[in-house]
């Protein structure tokens, strides 16, 4: 019964997906400011390999006012890199101050599901099927993977915001901030072109570079969470998708957009992953206009009560968590009588971490065939998936009813 509904919310779905798409007008990228970022970049790393031979490697000089705002844009990045309540906020607040900036609104939706994810780890589901030191490891590399690319990019919107009130182009000192060359190129161009999409789209291709090697590639996280049956059984039940809830978050009035990550591993896949989301989120009007009210009126707490209030609770009620778990999903509602799931926020789920700094080279150095990512920001033929949400969630329901019965030795 549960298949045959999927296959039916299936064919829903992409009904819907494809009215909403009647109505689309995706971000473009053009060939021309595509063309003249490939040669810029050429230029860069031919110039960088001039350095490297010369054993130069300096950077142009920069004065006292230009020192001093490093210094704050650091210290005002180390403040909202707390933990990812701190870091989704201050994705939030800026783009309201930068509208022009739409990376940042996407990366407040794709951090808005780290923290949904990172609570599920404490929720009333998962602690059922993984042990605690699974559970601990699978946040370590949400939390990892969260502040990295915020440590990346958000003092490099900090930066344009300075240049903006200034009226100064500060391109130049995006090296102080340890950020790629691969970006200098790009904000130099964004600022004599503004154009959001390409800047959007070399955001997304960057900060998925920044962290190949610095998570995905990293001995724990390959040994402790990526290489785990738990982790790459997340497509099938839909726990490493990014939900961008475009409907009024009451009861019975949830409407989900997004898509489901296949492989998290796969870099290719990654920013492709993104560059989707980009076109769903900026290019569907109805998306847009509903997560854009979502965002103005619900804060982050990292309960998925935020956009779903009707099946999730931030508080558990009736004290401690019963042994046993008893059935209570029915498609996108609970069965007469049963109790809202216990969807913790995020100070009550897990401590703050505290943040490392990364070393390592830039990627500019290792990475190749970066073009295929600038060709085209596609629409994907199904993106309404609130149903298809809701029997992910029963899915991992059934998992823990089942896990329970071999533990009983029941039928």
């Amino acid at each position: 019964m549960k298949a045959i509904r999927l296959l039916e919310e299936k064919r829903n779905a992409r009904k819907l997906s494809r009215r909403l798409a009647d109505t689309a007008k995706l971000p473009r990228l053009h060939e021309d400011s595509v063309r003249r970022l490939h040669t810029a970049w050429t230029e860069m790393n031919k110039a960088a390999e001039s350095d490297r031979a010369e054993h130069s490697g300096k950077h142009k000089e920069i004065n006292k006012a230009e020192r001093t705002l490093l210094y704050r844009i650091q210290l005002d990045a180390e403040r909202a890199n707390r933990n990812n309540m701190t870091r989704t906020e201050a994705y939030r607040a800026i783009y309201f101050r930068c509208p022009e900036l739409h990376w940042a609104l996407l990366a407040h939706m794709v951090s808005r599901n780290g923290g949904w994810n990172m609570t599920d780890l404490q929720g009333d589901l998962l602690p059922r099927l993984l042990p605690e030191e699974q559970r601990r490891s699978d946040f370590l590399l949400l939390e990892r993977a969260n502040a990295l690319i915020f440590s990346d990019a958000y003092p490099q919107l900090l930066l344009y915001e300075a240049g903006k009130r200034n009226g100064m182009n500060y391109s130049h000192l995006l090296p102080e901030l340890g950020v790629s060359s691969f970006m200098s190129c790009v904000w130099a161009q964004f600022w004599q072109r503004k154009e959001t999409a390409l800047l959007t789209t070399a955001l997304i291709v960057n900060e998925q570079h920044f962290i190949e090697k610095r998570v995905v590639e990293q001995p724990f996280y390959k040994e402790h969470v990526l290489s785990k049956l738990v982790f790459q059984l997340q497509s099938p039940l839909q726990t490493n998708a990014v939900f961008m809830p475009y409907g009024s978050p009451v009861a019975g009035q949830m409407k989900l957009a997004g898509l489901v990550l296949e492989d998290f591993s796969s870099l290719q896949e990654r920013i492709e992953f993104g560059k989707r989301l980009y076109a769903i989120l900026f290019g569907v009007p109805e998306v847009f206009e509903g997560v854009l009210a979502f965002v103005r009126a619900v804060p982050h707490t990292g309960s998925r009560a935020d956009y779903a209030p009707h099946l999730f609770a931030s508080r558990r009620s009736g004290g401690r968590q019963p042994k046993r778990y008893s059935e209570r999903l029915n498609g996108c509602g609970l069965i007469n009588g049963a109790k809202p799931l216990y969807s913790p926020v995020l100070e009550a789920a897990w401590s703050d971490e505290p943040f490392e700094r990364a070393g390592g080279e830039d990627w500019m150095q290792w990475a190749g065939g970066i073009e295929q990512y600038f060709e085209s920001l596609p629409l994907p033929p199904i993106f309404e998936i609130t149903n298809e949400h809701c029997l992910g969630i029963n899915k991992v329901e059934l998992a823990v009813m089942g896990a329970e019965r071999l533990q009983s030795g029941m039928p």
